[in-house]
């Protein structure tokens, strides 16, 4: 054997040996199921490793391509204004919390500027709402209806986070209230209209017309108590600026974006979040605003300061009677309760 092959063998010894010791090393830390286990990462559990920002670190797939680790995508709740969705310009937010306490989402807390900007929206839509034929209004609801009933999951869903007993009960409800609505859209005008007799050769024709901008404060029954109170506003022709539940605002935000995408013109229903006693006060003093439902408000004295705001521009005040069965047959006293009467005299033929 020459010099030169001597070093050779030896360093080919060493590997062997080496390999010998690490294979001897790798059945030593096997249990007695032959199963190796997992190496432990910085954490001390097994794993991936954790990167710097606690995120786990991607791991390689079968074909070697190293895929990054998903982040879920947090939803946000924005305001819901002239069918966009915007922030609040004051920039604030509130925690909403679970029926459990659990974090939820933060909703934007609407401001007075925010309230003037619905006001003006709800405005604008106005003429273009109320001129179209009620069987057209009937079609939109009837939409909507559709609308909702295919996300029936996700409003059960955000509905039994806010501890309502049966979710999906509500859901239907609420489905049903707004075909209900939709049906009465060209029938309303037969029931509050008439035809007065009068002394006199004229013909005296009564029929009933949208009030205007109407101001929803939305009752703590977060979806089937807005869909009542909201449904008889628009279905007669006037538009909204609602001020969804405090504490529950999801599924009226939810509800937002079914009407956005719906046929539902943008501005025609309006809605904010936030805190009822800084926004409603705003609503009622407003000289834009012809009507108010207070359903709701639950505290006395706000209810009689709206009440006192609305006097100066002769709003109409639509006050809670106890608390409301919203499960119950509604009847047409909402759909009443914003139309103004006019009043035509023709002469008839001599």
């Amino acid at each position: 054997m020459s010099k030169a092959e001597k070093p050779d063998r030896a360093r080919a010894g060493k590997r062997a040996a080496g390999r010998s010791g690490e294979e001897t090393a790798v059945r030593a830390a096997r249990p007695e199921g032959g199963v190796a286990e997992p190496e432990l990462t910085r954490s001390g559990a097994a794993g991936p490793e954790l990167t710097e920002s606690g995120a786990a670190e991607a791991e390689p797939t079968r074909s070697g391509v190293t895929e990054p680790a998903r982040l879920a995508v947090r939803k946000t709740y924005k305001l819901y204004i002239g069918g966009a969705f915007p922030r609040s310009e004051s920039g604030r937010s509130y925690p909403v919390t679970s029926s459990e306490g659990d974090f939820l989402a933060n909703a934007s807390k609407a401001s007075r500027k925010d309230a003037r900007d619905a006001v003006t929206a709800a405005r604008k839509a106005f003429g273009g709402w109320s001129g179209a034929t009620p069987y057209n209004r009937g079609q939109i609801l009837y939409r909507v209806a559709e609308m909702l009933e295919s996300r029936r999951a996700q409003f059960a869903a955000e509905l039994a986070a806010t501890g309502t007993a049966d979710p999906g009960r509500v859901v239907d409800a609420a489905v049903d209230r707004l075909v209900w609505y939709a049906g009465w859209s060209d029938k309303i005008a037969a029931v509050a209209g008439s035809a007065n007799p009068v002394a006199g050769p004229y013909f005296n024709l009564s029929s009933p017309e949208p009030t205007g901008v109407v101001a929803v404060v939305a009752p703590d029954e977060p979806l089937l108590g807005l869909v009542s109170t909201v449904a008889p506003v628009i279905v007669t022709g006037n538009t909204c600026v609602v001020i969804a539940s405090e504490r529950a605002p999801l599924p009226s935000i939810t509800l937002a974006e079914v009407l956005a995408t719906s046929d539902l013109p943008g501005g025609v229903v309006n809605v904010l979040t936030g805190s009822v006693r800084e926004i409603a006060p705003w609503l009622a003093a407003h000289m834009d605003v012809n009507a108010i439902d207070l359903a709701g408000v639950a505290d006395e004295g706000l209810a009689v300061a709206c009440e006192e705001a609305a006097a100066e521009n002769l709003k109409r005040v639509l006050r809670p009677a106890g608390a409301a069965d919203w499960f119950a047959d509604p009847g047409t006293r909402r759909l009443t309760a914003f139309l103004e009467t006019k009043t035509v005299w023709h002469p008839t033929a001599v």
